[in-house]
């Protein structure tokens, strides 16, 4: 869950990017009130950016993450494209493939009768 948001997040700040360029950059005269794109990226990103920093909170307490990772985690949602190279460095530090509830010895296998 986590990967999906992380990179919708990042997506839904392309969109938002290429709505704005086209009211900006394009618009022959960006004041006349034609706003392009905007109105409809800019909700779904801020959406997508509230769904992101609830599912790095998540992540916090279901992988058992530090605390420094959640603040690198939430910062992350601030700088485009930021969500999805913090998600795959997590990926690539193992920070999403086990919980911390998984990682408990009573977890690693059938225990021995005594």
């Amino acid at each position: 869950m986590f990967r999906v948001v992380a990179f919708a997040e990042a997506l839904s700040w392309a969109a938002l990017l290429v709505a704005m360029f086209f009211k900006w950059v394009v618009a022959a005269d960006p004041h006349t009130g034609a706003e392009g794109g905007v109105p409809i990226a800019g909700p779904i990103h801020g959406v997508v950016f509230v769904v992101y920093v609830l599912a790095t909170l998540v992540a916090w307490r279901v992988f058992g993450w530090s605390f420094k990772t959640l603040v690198v985690g939430l910062a992350c949602s601030i700088p485009p494209f930021a969500t999805a190279i913090f998600e795959i460095q997590a990926d690539r530090r193992g920070l999403l493939g086990v919980s911390a509830a998984d990682r408990t010895p009573t977890a690693a296998g059938p225990s021995t009768p005594a």
